[in-house]
């Protein structure tokens, strides 16, 4: 891996365009969005056009407030020259106009936004046709792979559902949704997997499947089969379920957070693991995955300031994967470390994680297909 074109992917942000007739509505769409995408506005529909037949963004916003021309007949002339897999657009309307909602459900890979909404709200909806648009290159992955991408976000994004709705999911369900991917790291061919993740806007979703794979492999690694390797692959995709409780613009803020934003982003651990313990049937090793994946040798980490002996091997070997994660992950903010920067630093961490267990780790990347 060239550490170089690491270094290159710092600031890395996706190109969302956005067009209006309303310049104070455009301008309040900047300010939300500039932090997480390279947004850029137009209030002239030809001008845009023309730009759209050069560089095509991740999303397009379009709102029903126009100059000159019908929003709708406007959407409808690029359909008939993007695709909705080209370009997933987010059209941004008042909620009374109830016949302009209905027109516009009927037309491909367009999203309603009904105006007045919450900042939260419009950056869900520009991650999800960003996604939408990253998501259909997925079809031209090898079908191993592709199917846990697939099963694995399917089964993600329903866990936000169930939680806005105060449901639980069945155990079975997850273990589905990783079945394809344990077959992948089983034959040693998961690269696509991780390559496909990079350009994908969910950071949760992604650190967490992230986390399984790497999980998965290092399970194999040390001789994990079965119920137990299971286990620890659905554990590494419900490691950070805690987060769909935390606010979106405090989980991808770009600045480093002051103390009071802190502590909240460490409640995803408790309430992780007080989601998972309501699942019937979960195994105590997801749970405690969840629960203890931060959690450090040396007794200083949290919630609970377990040392090395309270501290469970399968959290252990989490929290050595997290950490990895954490360091290769590509952010809006900051470049990807090489694995073997990681790796190095990750030594350096007295007191944080099992050295034997690093060491093992070590040794299963070095014969993983991602270093060849």
């Amino acid at each position: 891996m060239n550490t170089n074109n690491l270094q290159q992917d710092a600031g890395h942000k996706h190109q969302v365009y956005m067009v209006s007739g309303n310049d104070k509505f455009l301008s309040g769409l900047l300010i939300a969005l500039s932090p997480f995408y390279h947004a850029r506005s137009f209030n002239d529909t030809e001008e845009l056009f023309d730009e759209l037949f050069t560089s095509l963004p991740k999303t397009l916003i379009v709102d029903a407030t126009l100059s000159g021309t019908s929003a709708l007949r406007f959407i409808t002339a690029l359909r008939i020259n993007f695709s909705s897999d080209q370009l997933p657009i987010i059209f941004t309307v008042m909620s009374a106009q109830e016949s302009w909602i209905n027109e516009a459900s009927k037309i491909s890979g367009l999203k309603c936004l009904e105006r007045p909404f919450q900042t939260d709200q419009l950056l869900r909806t520009v991650t999800q046709q960003v996604n939408a648009h990253t998501e259909a290159q997925w079809d031209a992955i090898e079908p191993v792979q592709r199917q846990a991408l697939k099963q694995t976000l399917a089964f993600y994004n329903s866990i936000a559902d169930k939680v806005m709705n105060g449901e639980i999911f069945e155990f079975q369900d997850v273990t589905n949704s990783c079945e394809s991917l344990i077959e992948a790291v089983d034959n040693r061919n998961y690269k696509d997997i991780l390559r496909a993740l990079r350009e994908h806007d969910d950071y949760t979703y992604v650190h967490s499947m992230r986390a399984a794979t790497f999980l998965c492999a290092f399970g194999q690694a040390v001789g994990f089969t079965g119920d137990e390797l299971n286990t620890l692959t659905t554990g590494g995709l419900l490691l950070d379920v805690g987060k769909t409780y935390i606010p979106y613009n405090l989980l991808n803020k770009k600045e480093p957070l002051d103390e009071e934003e802190y502590n909240i982003i460490k409640k995803h651990v408790e309430y992780g693991a007080s989601f998972l313990n309501q699942v019937d049937d979960l195994p105590s090793g997801v749970s405690i995955i969840a629960a203890q994946h931060h959690e450090k040798i040396d007794g200083t980490g949290y919630p609970h300031g377990l040392e090395c002996m309270k501290f469970d091997r399968l959290a252990r070997m989490a929290a050595i994967v997290d950490v990895f994660c954490a360091m290769t992950d590509r952010r809006t903010y900051k470049a990807a470390f090489s694995p073997q920067k990681t790796l190095a630093q990750m030594a350096a961490m007295e007191g944080h994680l099992d050295r034997r267990l690093l060491l093992k780790f070590g040794e299963m990347l070095l014969d993983a297909p991602i270093l060849h």
